[in-house]
């Protein structure tokens, strides 16, 4: 046995053993309610027979694995735990779980022996099993391992409009700190809005594509457990069906029938878990649409330099600059759920400081000059 199997293997017996101690102490936490405090007690036996499950298969080969002790982070996320509630704990044993089921599907597509890939797919489908309950406590319907998120058009615009406005901004801002002459406060702030434009344009085509990558690679994902863990999957779209209001008997019936065809099993739990089946996702137009929205925000503190002197269009540069800080701020509210006056003045300081600093840097530079 190669000394990087070893060290994996000990690392999921590790994983395993302060999993069964984190859910152990859930559980001493949840007094008050005896139905989480028992799936918080069930949950630690299944982490301890996986725990004995390791310990077994280290033993078949011969292969010390050290004591049954809880690692420092294991101990760290308690005391953290304590101080901040349960809540921390509640998030990361989700995640652990979800990442649990990731890393056992992948042993089980490398594994060399029969022993490793037998043991990888039976702890794929507790882990994904004790997933689906615990996002079900959390109120979640969707399975933790994966991650699809997606901005959107609207978002992209947003933010693609509040960098391009800030940046050029505080770029104009500096120059004008250095007391150049007209024409270098334009050619500066048209090159800044090409420069960012361009920048953040291709960041959104980027962007774009590892995100289809990712939906990709989530559909190859979930492809996967429908065929490794086909009773786990059938079960999820019984539940789901439920969740829709059909009787169980006739909601696993209709499971049972779309599991008989693994293609439509795997639009339909993109569609109904993953959220992203039929999703078209366009880099080229991603990019364009962050690199427009970025010179939009960035034209706005150039214009008054089109039309007046330096000296009024300083002024005005600067006022509809700050308004479309507030305004920018205010949109993002919708994206970050904060208060829309809130999102909006924290924008309004957020530009003035960067047209401070960059007004005050520019004079400072050109003492130097």
């Amino acid at each position: 046995m190669d000394r990087k199997t070893i060290n994996s293997w000990k690392k999921h017996l590790q994983d395993e053993i302060d999993t069964a101690a984190l859910y152990r102490f859930m559980a001493s936490r949840t007094n008050s309610d005896k139905k989480k405090q028992q799936l918080y007690l069930d949950l630690a036996e299944v982490e301890d027979k996986h725990t004995q499950a390791w310990q077994d298969l280290f033993k078949k080969n011969n292969i010390e694995y050290g004591r049954n002790k809880i690692s420092v982070k294991a101990k760290l996320i308690i005391r953290f735990t304590e101080i901040f509630g349960n809540g921390l704990l509640s998030y990361l044993l989700l995640k652990e779980e979800g990442s649990e089921v990731k890393k056992y599907l992948g042993l089980y597509s490398t594994s060399g022996t029969d022993d490793e890939k037998s043991l990888a797919l039976r702890l794929a489908k507790d882990s994904a099993g004790h997933s689906e309950q615990l996002s079900r406590l959390g109120g979640s319907s969707a399975e933790p391992w994966h991650a699809s998120e997606s901005g959107g058009t609207i978002r992209n615009i947003v933010y693609g409009f509040n960098d391009g406005l800030t940046a050029n901004f505080g770029l104009i801002a500096g120059v004008i700190g250095a007391n150049p002459q007209f024409h270098f406060i334009l050619i500066s702030g048209v090159a800044g809005l090409i420069a960012d434009s361009l920048s953040m344009g291709s960041s959104g085509f980027l962007a774009a594509v590892s995100e289809k990558e990712v939906y990709d690679n989530e559909l190859k994902m979930e492809a996967e457990e429908i065929r490794i863990m086909p009773d786990i999957e059938q079960e999820e779209l019984a539940l789901i069906y439920q969740s829709k209001g059909f009787p169980k008997v006739e909601a696993e019936n209709m499971a049972a029938r779309l599991m008989q065809n693994p293609e439509q099993a795997l639009e339909e739990k993109a569609r109904e878990e993953l959220g992203i089946s039929g999703k078209k996702i366009q880099p080229l137009k991603e990019g364009w649409i962050t690199g427009t929205s970025t010179a939009v925000g960035a034209l706005i503190p150039i214009i008054p330099f089109l039309f007046w002197n330096v000296s009024t269009a300083i002024w005005i540069s600067l006022t509809i600059s700050m308004l479309a800080h507030f305004a920018v701020g205010a949109a993002r509210s919708f994206f970050t759920g904060r208060g829309i006056f809130k999102s909006g003045i924290d924008m309004f300081l957020v530009g003035m400081g960067v047209a401070a600093a960059g007004y005050f840097i520019g004079e400072l530079i050109s003492k130097f000059l």
